[in-house]
């Protein structure tokens, strides 16, 4: 099995750049989507950004024009550069991926233990 490792993350002022990384550590079958949520203390988890396999993407709206997401399938990682942070994107990132962890069963999901984003205005 496998673990989701997350790295970057921290306070930045508004306008800034960030980058936060993710890792699959360990043994897993094949992994299908890759991606980012956030959360805010007492607010449900949302998306941020998603990339499949093959380099489909979904953003939130209010992310689109300003985070990128990319993979390295080879490296089982994950990135999202971010750009032009404001107030609002303050909050937990949690990487996440669909995996199989074997070559039968369902696919799972794994999540990483979250990194802390603050934009400071």
């Amino acid at each position: 099995q496998g673990e989701l490792v997350e790295s970057g993350g921290g306070l930045v002022q508004t306008g800034g750049s960030l980058r936060l990384s993710c890792a699959l550590s360990g043994s897993v079958f094949s992994v299908n989507t890759m991606g980012y949520y956030r959360q805010n203390p007492g607010t449900q988890r949302e998306l941020v950004a998603t990339i499949t396999a093959a380099g489909r993407t979904i953003y939130a709206d209010s992310v689109e024009a300003r985070f990128k997401i990319s993979r390295d399938n080879a490296k089982n990682m994950v990135y999202l550069q971010m750009n032009t942070l404001k107030p609002e994107d303050t909050a937990v990132y949690y990487c996440y991926a669909n995996l199989f962890e074997h070559g039968y069963g369902r696919p799972v999901d794994y999540w990483g233990q979250g990194t802390q984003v603050t934009v400071s205005s």
